[in-house]
């Protein structure tokens, strides 16, 4: 019983085989999707409502080891719209004969087209207002622990051109991102955010690159002494301290490029003051991202 249920087993496999040799030579025929990629339309051309078609159906015919490719890997046309677009406003035609054409050039030799559905393509089209605006990032950005920014966070483009009817573009003045946050971001991060495209109107894109560039922070001391403006003529301000302890910010890479002098402590004198004065701190120093003092507040004694 079990050699019998083994030699029909055998004799199955080898049918299935002869079936799956006679398959593949066999000619046949298939219906295939062909992707169709749009080129050389200008910006300013909208088109209609039903737009143009991004996949067509076709059958083709030819034997069946060439029919499995067509299955296995997708075919894709790209049309160039220049030879079809005239004037401001009329209908994209891509005649049946000029399809067929196409379709037949991205086929196998052995294949022959049948059918393509649809059998041609059309598509109104007409011209739209053109206005170039600005754009704002409305990203929160947000370094992780011990990193800062080391420069304002760019976006790809900074204008955008828009299209639509001229009494809705007058309305609009700047094209803004999507608000979104960006946190625990470290070195440099290539971001991609959406644009905000008001209704009724059509844009070159709806997305951008934001490249936000951080590095890693410490901070360094120093000791400055303070320097005291609007003293009066004649006169003379003694300080306690005289000096002040300085900590700033500084990105690691740039350590060693920021300085005493980079970092000025200032008192302004003011009658209103009787003994102690605000200690002001300015700096020049590109990379000093944040300086703090101590003390902030001095005790002064005013001498003839």
């Amino acid at each position: 019983m079990k050699r019998d249920v083994l030699t029909f087993l055998l004799f199955l496999v080898l049918a299935a085989c002869i079936w799956y040799g006679h398959a593949m030579n066999s000619v046949r025929n298939t219906r295939v999707p062909v992707l169709i990629q749009y080129t050389g339309k200008p910006s300013a051309i909208a088109l209609g409502e039903q737009g143009l078609p991004d996949t067509v159906m076709i059958e083709v015919r030819d034997a069946g080891s060439r029919l499995n490719s067509y299955h296995k890997e997708t075919l894709r046309l790209t049309i160039d719209l220049r030879s079809y677009i005239h004037g401001e406003k009329g209908l994209i035609h891509v005649p049946s004969d000029a399809l067929r054409r196409s379709i037949s050039d991205i086929l196998q030799g052995t294949s022959r087209l049948i059918e393509t559905q649809p059998e041609e393509i059309t598509c109104p089209y007409f011209t739209e207002q053109e206005k170039t605006v600005p754009i704002v990032s409305r990203c929160d950005i947000q370094p992780a622990a011990e990193y800062q920014l080391v420069e304002t966070p760019t976006l790809s483009r900074t204008r955008l051109k828009i299209f639509g009817q001229d009494k809705t573009l007058q309305q609009i003045d700047t094209i803004y991102t999507e608000a979104q946050t960006f946190d625990q971001l470290c070195d440099t991060s290539a971001l991609r955010v959406a644009l905000v495209i008001p209704r009724g109107v059509r844009a070159e894109v709806d997305s951008l690159d934001l490249t936000v560039v951080t590095e890693r922070f410490t901070e360094k001391k120093f000791i400055v002494p303070i320097r005291v403006t609007g003293v009066p003529e004649g006169r003379r301000i003694r300080l306690f301290p005289h000096e002040v302890e300085v900590t700033v910010r500084v990105g690691m890479a740039h350590f060693n490029e920021v300085q005493p002098t980079d970092v000025h402590a200032t008192c302004h004198y003011s009658p209103e003051r009787e003994d102690k004065l605000d200690v002001e701190l300015s700096y020049k120093n590109r990379y000093i991202t944040a300086a703090w003092v101590y003390p902030g507040v001095v005790e002064f004694l005013m001498e003839q």
